[in-house]
């Protein structure tokens, strides 16, 4: 006998998106062993800058092996308090306003560390939203919001439909249209959560976007939750503005307090340092109350000490972050650029994009029908046929059929010109 939630499917992990990682597990590509085998396009991993991190890493080992000035620090290391470490608190918030150009400034303690951007999510729907009411999401949003946002804490999504006449842009009217979907559900809703850069797009948000967004938030009473873990991916203009410094353009700490405090940040380094498996993720809040919650919370998915102990001497090298965010940022720029003329070459075109390890590809053309059905079939042909596991629109609950995310910066050079003559073969058939 188990409990409901472990029986239940609101996990959100079968849809195609988790079905196209099992295939590839069971098939994976490499271009020795298996040259014939699925390869990994669904990846949202920053495999590029790996160098960068490595070099610092073997000319700083005594950050790795707990030592300062030669001498160990392994007991201090062994320190564990879920406020977490301050030397390590502290470089972050330098790190996360140097990556918003310095024209925002963060206060540590309202930091809250968290063991990933899944877990910080998470950890804040707990504290914004009762079981049985609901967030808004914009579309097309990352699948794996199923299971972050809803699946423990009983949390409805209702989807903010964008579509592409306007570039997938968030509009007043399809914010107000998704809240009176809720309220036709008798879903009380407490908050919209966007991510921007988005994590489906790669585009950062307009400022009408943003004007949008919080002048909805202060009609509805509802709270602003920004997840911004690709900050720093965003290689071409125009620039990322977080929502904490367009609130500051507001002047909401003033002039709406209510909205200030109501206004939380997501952020990781898995994406911007490419450190995923290090399960370094946190939230950002003015509200005490909040930040008191999570971090009480938070000793579900703590930091350990000694990923602090390194990390915050890595970022407290101001010369090193400076260099890794400009060289990351022009392979970014350059690994996309790859992408979209090998698809321009199999007749692709993608979503004008500035930010983020993907592409939004369009491939209506490629339909037997403007239908899900139809997207499902080409996906699974690309898939099992071809040898690319891509992104499904569906499985990111796009409003429109025949879109797919494609990844690029999880692979070699070598594996990219593969997966695209695949691609332009499959399209000449």
């Amino acid at each position: 006998m188990l409990s409901s939630k472990a029986s239940c499917n609101s996990h959100g992990e079968d849809s195609s998106y988790f079905l196209g990682w099992q295939l590839y597990d069971n098939n994976p590509f490499h271009g020795v062993v298996n040259p014939t085998g699925i390869i990994q396009m669904e990846l949202a991993e920053n495999q590029l800058s790996f160098d960068l991190v490595e070099s610092w890493l073997w000319k700083n080992l005594d950050a790795m092996g707990l030592k300062k000035d030669g001498e160990s620090v392994f007991r201090e290391a062994l320190f564990q308090d879920y406020h977490g470490l301050p030397a390590f608190k502290k470089e972050l918030v330098e790190y996360m306003a140097k990556i918003r150009g310095n024209k925002v400034t963060f206060d540590p303690n309202n930091l809250v560390l968290a063991a990933g951007a899944t877990s910080a999510n998470e950890t804040l729907i707990f504290c914004l939203v009762d079981p049985g009411q609901a967030i808004l999401l914009p579309t097309p949003y990352y699948p794996g919001f199923n299971r972050d946002l809803k699946w423990r804490t009983g949390v409805e999504i209702v989807p903010v439909h964008c579509w592409s006449s306007n570039g997938f842009r968030i509009t007043m009217s399809a914010l107000e249209d998704a809240y009176q979907s809720a309220q036709t559900l008798n879903l009380k809703v407490k908050g919209v959560l966007i991510t921007n850069p988005s994590n489906r797009l790669g585009t950062t948000m307009t400022r009408e976007e943003r004007s949008h967004l919080i002048t909805f938030a202060i009609a509805k009473n509802i709270h602003i939750i920004s997840d911004e873990v690709f900050a720093g991916t965003v290689f071409d203009s125009p620039g990322f503005i977080s929502i904490m410094e367009a609130a500051m353009d507001r002047s909401l700490e003033n002039e709406n307090p209510g909205l200030w405090n109501r206004i939380h940040i997501v952020y990781s380094l898995s994406k911007d340092l490419g450190l995923p498996e290090f399960r370094v993720g946190m939230i950002y809040s003015n509200n005490e109350t909040v930040v008191s919650a999570a971090t009480r919370m938070s000793s579900f998915g703590l930091v350990s000490s000694q990923t602090q102990y390194l990390l915050s001497n890595m970022l407290a090298n101001k010369k090193f972050t400076s260099k890794y965010m400009k060289e990351n940022q022009k392979r970014l720029k350059r690994k996309k650029e790859m992408l979209v003329s090998g698809l321009r070459t199999s007749g692709m075109e993608c979503l004008k994009s500035n930010a983020g390890l993907f592409c939004w590809v369009d491939m209506r053309h490629l339909l037997s029908s403007n239908t899900f059905e139809a997207e499902t079939k080409l996906w699974k042909t690309i898939l099992c046929e071809v040898g690319l596991n891509m992104t499904a629109g569906e499985s990111c609950h796009c409003s429109e059929p025949g879109w797919l995310r494609v990844c690029f910066a999880n692979m070699s050079q070598a594996t990219l010109q593969i997966a695209m003559r695949r691609l332009r073969d499959f399209a000449e058939r």
